[in-house]
């Protein structure tokens, strides 16, 4: 257990931190999970919305470091490949 002011309040930072890590993390895992069942579903243009909605929340985790910069651009481009594949 931390002993030192500096470590208690390292301690307080990272616990708050983890919080609004694993909130945006559940957040992007929530949105790619929408663009995927509009997918399964065959709905083109809930499928393009629900990108638009899950792009910059990817963008923002990957520039955050909560996500892999590599990993949420091939994800993003997958998906959108996927959803320009599809037929209306």
């Amino acid at each position: 257990m931390a002993n030192c002011a500096s470590a208690k309040k390292r301690i307080r930072q990272t616990a708050r931190r983890t919080e609004i890590n694993r909130s945006r993390l559940s957040a992007i895992r929530s949105a790619v999970r929408k663009v995927e069942e509009a997918i399964t579903s065959g709905d083109k243009t809930a499928a393009q919305s629900a990108l638009l909605f899950a792009q910059p929340l990817m963008h923002r985790g990957a520039q955050l470091f909560i996500l892999e910069s590599n990993a949420a651009s091939r994800k993003l481009s997958r998906m959108s490949r996927r959803i320009k594949g599809m037929t209306v």
